[in-house]
């Protein structure tokens, strides 16, 4: 939560009736010639439209007035210190700059235009001047006001001084104690320190102050967040929100908010919409860069979370073009091409974050898994174990690397690691059920009963462990509990043949031969249409590709064959829809879409 967030905007009246007597005398100079006397006439008038149009809030009208005072009477400073003081207003501190040191040089003792200078030079990270100008004003009896006391603070933590930026705002909060803006921004320094709950009280003085200062909910909001409490910040940043519907930053923090929160689906519409307003704003605004991009990459995240990994991909990789060396967007970039089947596209960019972050086990693992998904066992098991070197209670680590020596035929590794997972998280039902697997694959039965049996009691709705377990009691005789275990497999997955063909062999056991009959016809039946299926698949696919080459009539030929290897095979009726549309059988393919419609009304 850097300073540089905050958004006060200083507004001194560094204009008034003096200008206007010192106008006066020049006019009355008997030295000033006829024409000089016109353009001061001019200057004069023009600062009085200057000044009733910065009073009035119409901030573009009173700076075209003052350029106009300062090409007029470029030697009066005070036309210099009041454009100045507006170009500050509109947030235009590179040109506010020029024009308050030419203020300062005409008349040095210009508080006003001193003070304006001093938060231009810490809004354009000219943090040592800044500190120097705000020190030699802080000398001076007069008080600063708050919002300058703000920027003094936040010139001098960029200048690695943070205890005195403290020290500094402690001292302006005894002297206007009722201040909310003070307290926001102490609470800033304090966060900033990474003293939470010192940050969250002087947040929470500030919402008691002013209840409608958004600043003060925002960064309340992310203190609770760095608290892990984020239904709390969800709360405080909705307020942040709601007071100040065009913050961006607040979005953003809302929406990552929601994300830690769980609710990655509420969070992307906020996100989206903080990215569409960035990306309205023009280039050159007050947006800072890297707060569009935050939002481009909460909201992949979000996408991400709420299994849109492909719509993910491409802000991921916009913030990774932006800043190639960040390693968290390197690494969720990398997480959804692997989610996306893209894991040899995803290596490299494993290997960039590692590049940046060595020691980071997360990433040794993710490396592990997409090497995995390569079937590269060495490269998985290498990556796996540094991984388990560098954070060795880590459960994931141990799990997965069992698997790759399980795959790998390292049988006493991987029981080994697969043991020492289920120590760790005794609550994970993977460990077990991979355990049954290895010792039912060795001919462990007993052990793999025992293991499985554990598996399906921590995941119930687990129906391959059900089916495994069945063939184990099968291969120890036990018919009784395998016929129970077989059952129950069949009934979470009653489209799967194995669990049909391996019941009704227990059952043939066990003699009853009309139920093992029965069992056998479902299987042979389900096969069958498993087949069909493939058939129509291939036969959709091909017609896809034809259809992508312009072969309309053959594209149709495939998709028919599709259509009647598996006549409940969407894909292949949209596909014949699309091609008799393009060949302008438009009857035809109205009809294909009804039965698309029956398909999806008859299906549970």
């Amino acid at each position: 939560m850097a300073m540089h967030r905050f958004r006060n905007k200083l507004k001194y009246e560094t204009f008034g009736w003096p200008v206007v007597f010192l106008l006066l005398g020049l006019l009355a100079d008997a030295q000033v010639t006829p024409d000089r006397q016109v353009q001061l006439s001019q200057a004069d008038a023009a600062f009085h439209a200057g000044y009733a149009a910065a009073q009035s809030g119409d901030l573009g009208s009173a700076k075209a007035d003052f350029q106009q005072v300062v090409q007029l009477a470029p030697e009066i400073a005070e036309g210099h210190s009041a454009l100045g003081s507006i170009l500050v207003q509109l947030g235009q501190y590179s040109l506010a700059i020029p024009e308050l040191e030419r203020a300062l040089s005409i008349h040095a003792e210009d508080r006003s235009a001193q003070i304006n200078l001093a938060l231009a030079y810490q809004q354009t990270h000219a943090y040592d001047k800044s500190v120097t100008l705000f020190r030699t004003l802080d000398r001076d009896p007069a008080d600063l006001p708050p919002s300058a006391l703000i920027a003094y603070a936040a010139a001098l933590t960029a200048i690695q001084q943070p205890d005195l930026a403290v020290a500094r705002l402690q001292k302006a909060l005894v002297d206007a104690p009722s201040d909310a803006s003070l307290h926001d921004a102490l609470g800033s320094l304090e966060a900033q320190r990474q003293d939470w709950p010192a940050a969250q009280s002087q947040f929470e003085q500030a919402i008691a102050l002013d209840a409608n200062l958004a600043a003060a909910h925002e960064h309340l909001g992310v203190t609770l967040l760095s608290e892990q409490r984020p239904a709390d910040a969800v709360r405080e940043l909705t307020v942040a929100s709601e007071l100040s519907p065009q913050d961006i930053a607040a979005q953003v923090e809302l929406g990552r908010a929601l994300i830690a929160n769980g609710d990655a689906e509420k969070a992307v519409p906020i996100l989206q919409h903080a990215v569409q307003f960035a990306s309205s704003l023009p280039a050159s605004g007050s947006l800072p860069a890297s707060a569009a991009l935050e939002a481009k990459y909460q909201l992949a995240l979000a996408l991400q979370g709420t299994g849109q990994e492909q719509q993910s991909i491409p802000l991921f990789q916009q913030v990774v073009d932006a800043e190639p060396r960040n390693a968290p967007a390197l690494t969720n970039l990398a997480l959804a091409l692997v989610q996306t089947g893209k894991s040899k596209e995803a290596i490299p960019l494993y290997e960039r974050s590692l590049a940046e972050n060595a020691k980071d086990p997360l990433v040794h693992q993710d490396l592990g898994v997409a090497y995995l998904q390569q079937s590269d066992l060495d490269d998985a098991i290498r990556e796996f174990r540094t991984g388990v070197q560098l954070a060795p209670d880590a459960y994931e680590l141990h799990y997965n690397l069992g698997l790759a020596l399980k795959l790998k035929d390292d049988v006493a590794a991987a029981k080994t690691e697969l043991e020492l997972a289920a120590r760790l998280n005794p609550a994970s039902p993977d460990p077990p059920f991979t355990l049954g697997i290895l010792n039912m694959q060795i001919g462990h039965f007993d052990e793999a009963a025992e293991q499985l049996k554990l598996a399906v009691e921590m995941r119930p709705d687990n129906g391959d462990g059900w089916a495994i377990l069945g063939s184990v009691y099968k291969q120890q005789n036990n018919l009784p509990e395998a016929a129970k275990a077989l059952r129950e497999a069949v009934r979470l997955l009653p489209n799967q043949p194995g669990a049909h063909i391996t019941l009704a062999g227990v059952l043939a056991q066990q003699g009853q031969k009309d139920e093992a009959a029965a069992e056998r016809k479902i299987a042979a039946d389900l096969t069958r249409g498993a087949v069909n299926r493939q058939r129509a698949t291939f036969a959709a696919n091909s017609g896809n590709l034809l259809l992508q080459q312009g072969k309309i009539t053959d594209a149709i030929e495939r998709f028919q064959d599709a259509v009647s290897s598996d006549p409940t095979y969407i894909d292949g009726h949209r596909g014949l829809a699309d091609a008799l549309t393009r060949s302008g059988r438009t009857t035809e393919a109205e009809a294909e879409r009804a039965k698309i419609a029956q398909i999806e009304k008859n299906q549970p």
